[in-house]
């Protein structure tokens, strides 16, 4: 019985798609074929490849992109590809009864005709997010009648990728540093509070005209650090007092610790409205520091240097426990092939636990000109995923680092103002972890090369540049 997927692709280059797409299926209780010979480099067994198409496969996913063509020439498919899609043309016509036999598995932005008959074939797209790309292909998997046995996983192909492909950076014994998403607090104000008004347009009409420092606003409840608010409202040529008709102070000692509560406001009120004042008072502290911010998806903000808020580019830093006589330095932005300029941001989520701090998320945003950040969400996102499998943990922990030293004082602290007389004090680096084993990063510098090519700009032009940009903005 045919029961087999087999997974035909062009390698190097899809390699690493091709062995996330093959462990997920196969976690999934679908059989799996895929040529490990030839992930390991090795020459092609065609025989065994004849036989599992031949006689074994129920579907063949051919991994689509510009990498199947020889020299990227559309029409001509590199050796390997034609042999493997030939043999599965010809029994995809023996056996009609094998529904869509061949399937386009497409990863990139190239056209849906690469070759004769491709844009006949059902294609199914993981351009841009490879989670709903399988998400589609187990629904036609399902229509289709694809067997699997999801109580008997075979993990045969995951084993052999241990062992095998990621034998390089095994797990060695040697004490390691570690470093977290969450970027923690150092010292806190004791209390924060809420004001209860009588509808919202009295606690509207009091936030806007409080925005001096830190305040948010959720209904008619606004919160605060401050006890001097200003209550006196302008009303058609008169001033009118305006005052909250419940105050409540609250503890951030109780607030991590959790208390019951039932009426206003019980715990959850007081986390609410905590984690949006927190969150406004970062917001306004890197707006104060000149950096400028990109909306994702999820309507969060990246926020991102640009030639006013550093106007080198670089930062300079010491590692942690490093005995260095040098710091070490890091562009968080520059030159982005002939398109622009690329930017290290960074995004932010208050939370309670296991710190009081920000979890953050690493991305990179791109802009026209050092400041402007494309509009196109889809070219904004292909460009990420491009950039980022040049960048290992290295270079991540490095961009992190760099940012978060990026937002000291002159006193080397990190002070986010939350009043005329008081200020949240963060930590100067991320949570870090002292491990008793580690690994070996992989060194492959190619995936490194735009860095590489960025910190070989001359200094002189990169000035001229950047004084290029702030003048004309």
């Amino acid at each position: 019985m045919r029961d087999t997927i087999f997974i035909s692709h062009a390698t190097p280059d899809d390699n690493e798609f091709s062995i996330w797409l093959a462990s997920r299926l196969e976690l999934l209780g679908y059989k799996v074929w895929i040529d490990k010979n030839e992930l390991l480099g090795g020459e092609k067994f065609w025989e065994k490849i004849d036989l599992v198409i031949r006689n074994e496969a129920v579907k063949v996913l051919l991994v689509y992109s510009e990498k199947i063509l020889q020299n990227g020439q559309a029409g001509k498919l590199k050796d390997g590809v034609y042999k493997e899609f030939s043999l599965s043309e010809s029994i995809a016509k023996q056996h009609p009864e094998l529904i869509d036999f061949i399937t386009l598995v497409k990863i990139d932005h190239s056209a849906y005709n690469l070759f004769i008959g491709a844009d006949r074939l059902n294609q199914i797209s993981f351009t841009d997010n490879w989670g709903k790309g399988l998400e589609t292909l187990l629904d036609k998997f399902n229509k289709d009648n694809i067997p699997r046995n999801a109580s008997q996983v075979n993990n045969e192909f995951s084993e052999w990728y241990l062992s095998n492909l990621s034998v390089k950076s095994p797990i060695i014994e040697k004490k390691e540093l570690y470093y977290t998403n969450w970027w923690s607090v150092d010292s806190f104000p004791e209390s924060f509070f809420i004001y209860r008004f009588e509808n919202e347009a009295q606690a509207k009409a009091i936030f806007d005209q409080n925005q001096d420092y830190p305040i948010s606003i959720i209904a008619n409840c606004i919160s605060t650090f401050r006890k001097d608010l200003n209550y006196n409202v302008k009303r058609d040529h008169d001033e009118v007092e305006v005052l909250p008709k419940e105050t409540h102070e609250i503890r951030v000692s109780d607030l991590l610790l959790g208390f019951d509560r039932e009426v206003f406001p019980t715990h959850k009120d007081c986390m609410n409205h905590f984690k949006k004042l927190f969150k406004r008072s970062l917001h306004l502290f890197l707006k104060q520091k000149g950096l400028y911010w990109y909306e994702l998806a999820n309507k969060s903000n990246a926020y991102y240097h640009n030639f006013k808020s550093l106007p080198t580019s670089k930062v300079s830093y010491f590692y942690p426990y490093s005995n260095a006589r040098k710091p070490k330095k890091k562009n968080l932005f520059g030159k982005y092939l002939e398109l622009g300029r690329w930017h290290f941001a960074l995004s932010f989520r208050p939370t309670l636990e296991p710190f009081l701090g920000f979890s953050v998320k690493t991305h990179v945003i791109f802009t026209e000109d050092g400041f402007k950040a494309w509009e196109e969400k889809e070219l904004q996102h292909s460009h990420r995923r491009k950039k980022g499998k040049r960048m290992f943990n290295e270079e991540w922990r490095d961009l992190l680092i760099g940012y978060i030293n990026s937002l000291k004082n002159e006193n080397e602290l990190i002070e986010i103002p939350i009043s005329s007389d008081s200020s949240i004090k963060m930590k100067t680096n991320v949570e870090l972890f002292w491990s008793e084993v580690g690994y070996t990063d992989p060194t492959d510098i190619n995936r490194q090369e735009i860095f590489v090519e960025e910190e070989r700009e001359d200094e002189a032009e990169e000035e001229k540049i950047i004084d290029e940009e702030i003048k004309h903005d």
